[in-house]
């Protein structure tokens, strides 16, 4: 399983320097904490007045905060970031654009502390079988992978699957899943909407997508995905866990995908699979492993 990437900053927060130097620093970065404020609230469609209601504060001080006319403490920081429901990676921003230090720590996957994670990632992905399931990361960057994923990857392209395989970009490439997905407009605005806040991978992937045909009526309970394979054709829908109460930014930013058959026919078809595989070995899909011992660095390449 490839580890994440940790963005520790070792040593000083700030660049060294004589006082003065220290003290431009941490006002240059406090300058843009009130417009890195306003523009989360009003991302959110929150009012001065809700925000201040939720973080323990009146509406006049928070204006006050806004306009530079005050500067938070750092207990207030973290309550309004709270208030506005950031994820940790935001509030750590936030925390450092005000000029202090971030609270939540990002963590390699492989660092010991998180061994407990390892080991429930890997009972969740073997307890899914026959049915796929995987884990990506904050930018589709496969983690790990159950062996029924491998059904849903053959026939890709092996670059699609060696080191810092993004699934998003699996999924679209010509070279990956595109050509066996039966409703790939459809399925790919299911994908490209959570792709906000990587503009230039899915800038990449909207040019790999047909124009999607008008819907002929109810589209169902959920988007399916029809995925043609060597066994036959798969009919799934997905569901995302995530790791709720998480407080290390790695462990928030990770992301189960399960599939689940549709229909009988979708579910006979892993079963069958799955008696040609291993179930207790580890997670492999063509082309590569997917195990917990990638080495930081490898992250995001593709």
């Amino acid at each position: 399983m490839p580890a994440m990437l940790a963005i520790r900053a070792g040593g000083r927060q700030f660049p060294a320097g004589n006082g003065r130097d220290a003290a431009d620093a941490a006002k240059r970065v406090t300058v843009d904490f009130p417009r890195a404020l306003r523009d989360r609230r009003t991302r959110r469609r929150l009012s001065q007045l809700e925000l201040a209601l939720r973080a323990g504060t009146t509406q006049r001080h928070l204006s006050f905060i806004e306009s530079g006319r005050s500067v938070p403490g750092r207990n207030m920081v973290v309550r309004l970031a709270e208030g506005l429901e950031l994820p940790l990676r935001e509030r750590n921003e936030l925390l450092v654009a005000a000029g202090y230090a971030p609270a939540y720590p990002e963590s390699p996957l492989d660092d010991p502390v998180l061994a407990p994670v390892r080991t429930a990632i890997g009972h969740i992905l073997r307890g899914h079988l026959p049915y796929p399931a995987l884990v990506v990361d904050r930018d589709g960057g496969l983690i790990a992978a159950n062996e029924a994923f491998g059904l849903i990857t053959e026939g890709a392209d092996p670059v699609l699957l060696g080191a810092g395989a993004n699934v998003y970009r699996l999924a679209l490439h010509p070279r990956g899943l595109a050509p066996r997905i039966g409703n790939l407009a459809e399925w790919a605005r299911h994908i490209l909407t959570r792709l906000g806040h990587l503009p230039e991978l899915r800038d990449e992937l909207t040019r790999y997508v047909p124009a999607p045909e008008p819907s002929a009526g109810q589209l169902g309970f959920a988007v399916p995905l029809h995925l043609r394979t060597s066994l036959g054709e798969l009919r799934l829908m997905t569901t995302v866990t995530t790791f709720a109460t998480a407080v290390d930014v790695t462990l928030s930013e990770l992301k189960l995908e399960a599939f689940l058959p549709v229909d009988t026919t979708t579910a006979g078809i892993l079963r069958r699979f799955a008696g040609g595989t291993d179930a207790t070995g580890p997670a492999t899909a063509p082309g590569r492993a997917h195990g917990l011992g990638r080495p930081a660095g490898d992250r995001g390449r593709s």
